[in-house]
């Protein structure tokens, strides 16, 4: 029986090659999803693109596959990165899900002034991305950074990359402006906390001759609304929702 269920390894994949899933992966297949021997299923494993795979035998712990063959070529997504301070657990899971879907290539929790948690797990908002992965069809996974404060950033970021910080004070263009008017493929997108960004941090943004402000609309969102916005406008303008 095909289905089209998929999964990311860690193990390199190539036609003919016998992998193992790990136990939590064994676990979904068998209980979950009701899989059975010689059912197929799609992974991946974000360098070689995705294979079609099938199931050779049910282990305790472990489910081994035999890779089949190659269904869709590796592919990055574009180089657009997001950084945004941590929101309380379920708002921050939040993120992390919709930004994968919506392509964006690096996450880095960003510490501000008004940064509303200390609880960032890294190891975890990897784990959703993989899952997020897995869901929307893509051949990577996003790269999850260890949390820095946005000053540390600002302080070794790299001048070729242009920094879109939105700015709720509306002293900034619009972002669809600003987009047109630095049409680079090399981007960032900065998000401040719910508290929005100190007067400090506002003022050194400003100094930044990479950074620029941007506006989405007359309304003041919650950040977790910001985010998704922001990358929304990104991928429409300079994304691969172009294509």
């Amino acid at each position: 029986m095909a289905k089209t269920f998929r999964l990311y390894t860690k193990e390199d994949l190539e036609p003919n090659k016998t992998i193992l899933l790990n136990e939590e992966q064994t676990h979904y297949l068998k209980n979950v999803v009701k899989y059975s021997l010689n059912d197929t299923l799609l992974c991946f494993d974000n360098k070689s693109g995705e294979f079609l795979c099938e199931i050779q035998s049910f282990n305790k712990k472990t489910t081994e596959v035999i890779v089949k063959s190659k269904t869709k070529d590796f592919a990055s997504s574009p180089d657009i990165w997001l950084l945004f301070a941590p929101l309380k657990k379920d708002k921050t899971d939040f993120v992390i899900e919709k930004a994968t879907e919506l392509g964006v290539r690096k996450i880095i929790p960003t510490l501000t002034r008004y940064t509303i948690t200390n609880n960032i797990k890294t190891e975890r908002y990897h784990a959703q991305a993989i899952e997020a992965s897995e869901q929307s069809r893509r051949t990577d996974i996003p790269e999850i950074s260890q949390p820095q404060t946005l000053s540390n950033i600002l302080s070794n970021w790299d001048s070729q990359r242009t920094l879109f910080f939105m700015d709720e004070t509306l002293q900034s263009l619009p972002f669809l402006e600003q987009l047109q008017k630095q049409p680079s493929a090399k981007s960032a997108i900065l998000i401040g906390p719910e508290g929005g960004f100190s007067d400090e941090e506002l003022s050194n943004l400003r100094t930044k001759s990479f950074a620029k402000g941007a506006t989405l609309g007359p309304r003041i969102l919650r950040a977790e609304t910001a985010a998704l916005s922001a990358l929304s406008c990104w991928q429409m303008i300079l994304g691969d929702w172009r294509k």
